[in-house]
């Protein structure tokens, strides 16, 4: 017969855990408006979930195959540990040179070799000038590294640094409503 009070218990422990979220800031610049709006998709999210933005893309050596080994830089380890321990996964970048700034390129080099995005629940924004090739090619690497998301899932954000507010405030009203809207699908997800 199952113990009620260990039935009890788990269920109290379960329900108290946070889902964790890691955000990855695709922009390095101090205060970029990638930065802003996960810091907005932060204040969005319901009690139970709780959201690490990781801004030390830089920090991470450049990939070398010959390193991505038995024994990876420990830079790797932790950051594919994060990525691991994460519940979900959303990646906000900008686009550079209608591509993926070359951090976030790098850093998501690193996770080729292993299945740490397989079926991970991801969002993925790009939010930049234009931003349309850069955003292809993170559905691309994404859809490659079998990480989950759809339509609904991932947003294209044109023109941002005219939606964005100096203090994290998002000015346009469309945009707002789109963010609001993915991060409501996103949360989806998990419940």
């Amino acid at each position: 017969m199952i113990n009620l009070g260990i039935l009890l218990f788990y269920y109290i422990i379960m329900s108290s855990k946070k889902i964790k979220i890691l955000a990855l800031n695709g922009s390095i610049r101090e205060n970029s408006s990638n930065f802003k709006i996960l810091k907005y998709i932060s204040n969005q999210f319901r009690s139970e979930f709780e959201l690490e933005i990781f801004g030390a893309l830089d920090t991470l050596p450049h990939f070398n195959p010959d390193l991505d080994t038995d024994n990876p830089p420990k830079e790797i380890t932790s950051f594919r540990n994060k990525i691991i321990n994460a519940d979900g996964i959303i990646i906000c970048t900008p686009e550079y040179i209608f591509s993926l700034p070359g951090s976030l390129k790098n850093a998501l080099e690193w996770c080729v070799s292993t299945t740490i995005f397989s079926n991970k629940k991801t969002g993925l924004i790009t939010a930049s000038a234009s931003g349309e090739m850069g955003h292809e090619q993170l559905l691309l690497i994404m859809k490659t590294l079998e990480s989950k998301f759809d339509n609904k899932t991932q947003l294209l954000i044109q023109g941002v640094r005219g939606k964005v507010g100096a203090e994290g405030e998002i000015t346009n009203q469309e945009t707002a409503e789109a963010l609001q809207n993915f991060t409501k699908e996103f949360e989806n997800q998990f419940l």
